[in-house]
């Protein structure tokens, strides 16, 4: 019997309490010394008193507690094989068009030269046939739900394909009985009232939308090929639409244009649809080495070509409001900063913790190019080395060679005993392949991850301020549950206190969260 490795925990600055977290249940507590002390000494240690005893048992429940290192080594183990394996959703990212209407000054893709003029656009016969293959996926996994989402490029430079492949999927999940989640990330510009009045009878669940800071610092980063400014317009078709459906807003960030996102936040909050907004969330600008600026993220993202993965437009990855890589390539200190700006004008945000693993370890999410090539993950779209297959089912020596390698990702293995590995899974696979050359590499961001415990600690301290035995508001995510699910056999807490609570000051069982009276 010892303490778990996934055990983190910050001492909370008001009281002699420390705030616990167990990255692999999810679990958070607010405890008082004497059960850190307690932790700390279970291994190699069996006298105990009955108070205790009881507080070890009931730990032991929410997974700060494992009976020996190996046997949570295999809980780890089987947690990624049911990521991998688990057929409950189907994530289908279909890029529409590699062709993009913004200059963006980060980015070689879109309106530069004669880009777009070669750049790869699906055609009405291969939607058709996407489509096909999508369907014949929902016959062999029988997923509860579809997530279907439109990226690009700019997906919305394709609607006729975009509108064919959402009726002809809502029409066959409606025939199968799933439920299907339409997302489109897009640049704003051509967003309207009539496109989405169109899609949400088919099962629109959101659309992410960016902004590069304020309105100056944006018109900078993101302009139309003359020179013209898109951030008046981008606000404008996001005020038509947002009584209509979720929006979420991101942003990149460079070392000279971070501090303008204060100001964009204000704006934001400022304006009549910020209630409607579902998630604000920033990341850096992924630039080729070449043209680093200081503070960002040295990831190389050229080909041999010179174009950046030759495909997927990495500035607005994630959906926002589902999730496919919302945060991965992030620079740990602005990456917390922002995150700290966005709480403060109340907008709904990552927490820095529950990050992965992403849809790149998921044996049944796949991202299709333009010309039916499939891809482990948007961030590897058009490198055609990195295709894992075909939908018309060819077989091609390196695309089998592909699907391997990324049914081999573990990278999280020489990560040794790091908590934070069930919401990390050894960081951006696309950061390790394009930074490091090996994807089978970890990619460590540690000090974000321990910045947010610290704000979920904080956050968890205002929380029961003036009530000890107040519920911690909680973080849980799905990936959590499981896990929880899966370790906890017995009849679990529904949410409720219970029957009998104890007065000796040991833990008080909830859902999620517990909050730890003093042990006397």
């Amino acid at each position: 019997m010892q303490a778990s490795m996934f055990n983190v925990r910050v001492p909370i600055e008001r009281g002699d309490e420390v705030f616990l977290m167990n990255t692999f249940t999810d679990a958070q507590l607010i405890v008082s010394r004497d059960v850190v002390d307690l932790l700390d000494r279970l291994h190699g240690h069996h006298e105990f008193s009955d108070v205790e005893r009881e507080t070890i048992e009931q730990l032991t429940e929410q997974g700060f507690v494992v009976r020996d290192r190996a046997a949570e080594r295999d809980d780890l183990k089987a947690f990624f094989r049911e990521v991998r394996e688990g057929t409950d959703t189907l994530k289908i990212t279909v890029l529409t068009t590699l062709q993009c209407n913004f200059a963006c000054d980060y980015c070689i893709q879109g309106d530069h030269g004669d880009y777009n003029k070669s750049a790869a656009k699906m055609s009405l016969e291969m939607a058709a046939r996407v489509s096909g293959w999508v369907e014949g996926r929902m016959d062999a996994i029988a997923p509860r739900r579809l997530v279907l989402t439109f990226f690009g490029g700019e997906p919305l430079l394709n609607m006729p394909v975009l509108y064919a492949m959402a009726e002809r999927l809502h029409a066959a999940c409606a025939a199968r009985g799933v439920e299907i989640l339409v997302n489109i990330i897009t640049n704003g510009l051509l967003l309207s009232r009539e496109m989405v009045e169109r899609l949400n009878p088919l099962g629109l669940n959101g659309i992410k939308i960016t902004l590069d800071g304020d309105r100056d610092a944006h018109n900078r980063s993101r302009p139309l090929r003359g020179g013209q400014g898109t951030f008046d317009k981008i606000i404008a078709n996001t005020r038509a639409v947002a009584d209509l459906t979720r929006i979420a807003v991101g942003g990149n960030f460079e070392v000279d244009t971070v501090d303008s996102y204060p100001a964009l936040l204000d704006f934001l909050a400022e304006q009549d649809f910020a209630p409607k907004l579902s998630k604000v969330t920033f990341k850096p600008v992924i630039r080729e080495k070449s043209a680093q600026a200081r503070g960002t993220i040295p990831l190389t993202v050229v080909g041999a070509e010179g174009k950046p993965l030759n495909g997927a437009c990495m500035t607005s990855a994630g959906t926002g409001v589902s999730r496919v890589c919302d945060s991965c390539n992030f620079v740990d200190d602005k990456m917390a900063y922002l995150r700290e700006e966005t709480k403060k004008r109340g907008f709904a945000t990552a927490d820095g913790v529950h990050m992965g693993p992403c849809e790149i370890h998921k044996g049944h999410a796949h991202t299709i190019g333009p010309d039916g090539s499939l891809f482990a993950c948007p961030g590897f779209a058009g490198e055609a080395l990195q295709s894992t297959g075909h939908i018309d089912g060819r077989a091609e020596d390196y695309r089998t060679q592909a699907l391997r390698n990324f049914e081999q990702l573990a990278s999280w293995e020489m990560c040794n005993d790091c908590a934070f590995i069930p919401v990390c899974a050894g960081g951006c696979t696309v950061a390790s392949h394009n930074e490091l050359g090996d994807m089978f590499a970890p990619n460590c961001h540690k000090p974000s991850f321990e910045a947010g415990v610290m704000a979920l600690a904080r956050e968890a301290a205002e929380s029961v301020v003036g009530s000890r035995w107040s519920v911690v508001s909680s973080q849980s995510s799905v990936d959590g549950a499981r896990r929880r699910r899966r370790l906890t056999k017995e009849r679990a807490m529904k949410g409720k206190k219970t029957n009998n609570p104890k007065k000796n000051g040991t833990l008080r069982p909830w859902l999620v969260d517990v909050v730890v009276d003093n042990l006397r």
